[in-house]
């Protein structure tokens, strides 16, 4: 008879949704789990205003005239809504406690939340919102990807944002240095200064706009602006005597947890050839 040992245990990988590329904040308020809705900060354009007085074009002596108007940008609402994740477990009562039960939902949801989140984030909001920098052509190489992407956000957002790339796609962005490790965060980073979440839900999912299923040997890239994620606490379903079926003497625990994942201004995406 085989000796019952402990589980292996896992790390999740490094470069996900939950690591340095993104804040996460662990919120109580119920309201903020329900989503949450913003002004948009950082999508209006700052333009140069040019003094006619200063110019060739200054009209001397002559009337003025219309004076030179300047631009207004009205922001925008913009808003995230709820993801409830959920790991459960199951066995039989004999030998295997309520505690046991809960350590293992805990244990699962640790190692997974990540993967679901990130696959949740990913046809939720990224193939909803997205818009598609593919040519004609087609798939494009993986430096000409980030770069079209960065370009598409740098017109939209003066500010850092967010590259997402599926896991199965990563190694081709070190080949070429598209992405270097800052040394004081941990994170992979652009040369033009963009982070990089490295997420294996995004591999699962690899669909484009639409949802559209990524062909063989290619990948869809995303990038958006800053992504911020509140996390509410993790909640144990159901109590002690609950957990239990009569019936069978099988034991269920469920470990849920909800999230509200925000990003801002525009989202692009490219597909990309990951194979020669």
């Amino acid at each position: 008879m085989r000796k019952l040992v402990q589980p292996i245990p896992g790390v999740p990988l490094p470069h996900g949704i939950l690591n340095a590329c993104t804040t996460v904040e662990d919120v109580t308020d119920v309201h903020e789990l329900m989503g949450v809705e913003w002004r948009a900060l950082g999508c209006c354009p700052v333009h140069e205003w040019k003094d006619p007085c200063l110019t060739d074009d200054s009209p001397g002596e002559e009337s003025p005239g219309e004076p030179v108007a300047k631009q207004f940008c009205r922001p925008e609402f913009e808003h995230a809504q709820p993801i409830t994740l959920y790991a459960g477990a199951e066995c039989s009562t004999f030998g295997w406690s309520y505690e046991e039960a809960v350590t293992h939902a805990r244990a699962t949801m640790a190692l997974g939340e990540q993967h679901g989140l990130e696959a949740a984030f990913w046809s939720g909001k990224l193939t909803v919102d997205a818009v598609d920098l593919t040519p004609a052509a087609g798939p494009v190489s993986v430096a000409q990807g980030v770069a079209a992407l960065e370009g598409c956000l740098a017109e939209s957002y003066g500010g850092v944002g967010v590259l997402h790339v599926p896991a199965g796609a990563a190694a081709l962005l070190g080949c070429c240095n598209v992405l270097t490790r800052d040394p004081a965060t941990g994170s992979l980073e652009t040369l033009a200064g963009n982070c990089a979440v490295i997420g294996a839900g995004y591999s699962a999912e690899n669909t484009g706009p639409g949802g559209i299923p990524a062909e063989p040997g290619t990948a869809w890239l995303y990038i958006t602006g800053p992504v911020h994620i509140r996390r509410g606490p993790l909640d144990v379903i159901p109590d002690r005597s609950a957990s239990v079926n009569p019936r069978t003497n099988d034991r269920r625990v469920l470990v849920e947890r909800t999230y509200v994942v925000g990003t801002t201004c525009t989202v692009c995406a490219v597909l990309v050839e990951v194979c020669a």
